[in-house]
């Protein structure tokens, strides 16, 4: 028996896939959740295999739901995503069922997940498409993280720079300093470049809280921010200030 679970927003919708999966006796729907606050506590709980997971729900969206999970399941997205934007997904996610979708569709995305191999390439795949995901337009106002129990919703705004710590980016605001396990090239990707900089290896900062930028040595340089914090700027670091400041 395989355990599955349905996060959607939409009653109709989980009804549906609770209606089309009675043809799959091997597999148990044991959560349906209305957000994704309440999926992530489902699988936690549950362990489940496979997720019938959609995009576009109020709180927390199913991508952002995905990055506080610790190796997610198997994934069939079931989503009014535009399709032109739900196609970069094609490689990394077992399927996804653009809505209105058929019985014949439904059969189809769970015959794929029934034949693949229970491999670590899934775990990858999973990373893979929060990558891709992280680029899209709609993902690039808001970080979400997990402290303890409760998850923080941190507008991009907010945050004053980025700093990598080991396997951790600690992401740096007015209101503290927060974890989130993930990599300084997502955030690269993730953040508005013309906003956020890599101005070193380590530190990608909002330009907009910077106040000036000493000498330090040769080639290198010091940002300080209007918090009072001294970052370090890399040569590198140094000419793509200079482009987006236009000097």
């Amino acid at each position: 028996m395989k355990r599955a679970i349905i996060i959607d927003d939409e009653p109709l919708a989980r009804m549906i896939i609770l209606e089309y999966l009675q043809d799959y006796p091997q597999i148990e729907v044991v959560q349906e959740c209305n957000d994704g606050f309440e999926g992530i506590k489902a699988i936690q709980q549950h362990r489940p295999d496979l997720l019938f997971l959609d995009i576009q729900m109020p709180k927390i969206n199913g991508f952002e739901m995905l990055e506080l999970v610790d190796q997610p399941p198997s994934i069939i997205f079931t989503t009014a995503f535009d399709s032109y934007a739900i196609k970069a997904f094609d490689a990394h996610a077992i399927d996804y069922l653009l809505k209105p979708f058929s019985k014949e569709r439904f059969d189809k995305a769970l015959q794929k997940w029934i034949e693949q191999p229970a491999t670590p390439e899934k775990t990858q795949s999973t990373s893979a498409l929060l990558e891709t995901a992280s680029q899209l337009p709609n993902q690039q106002d808001r970080l979400v993280v997990k402290t303890g129990n409760n998850i923080r919703i941190i507008p991009t705004h907010e945050v004053l720079y980025l700093e990598a710590d080991d396997d951790y980016v600690k992401i740096h605001t007015h209101a503290g300093v927060f974890l989130k396990s993930q990599t300084m090239q997502h955030f690269e990707n993730a953040l508005d470049n013309q906003q956020f900089v890599r101005i070193h290896r380590s530190y990608i900062v909002q330009v907009q809280q910077i106040t000036r930028i000493d000498p330090y040595q040769k080639d290198t340089y010091t940002a300080i921010l209007k918090s009072g914090a001294k970052i370090p700027v890399s040569r590198t670091g140094y000419g793509k200030l200079k482009t987006v400041l236009g000097i």
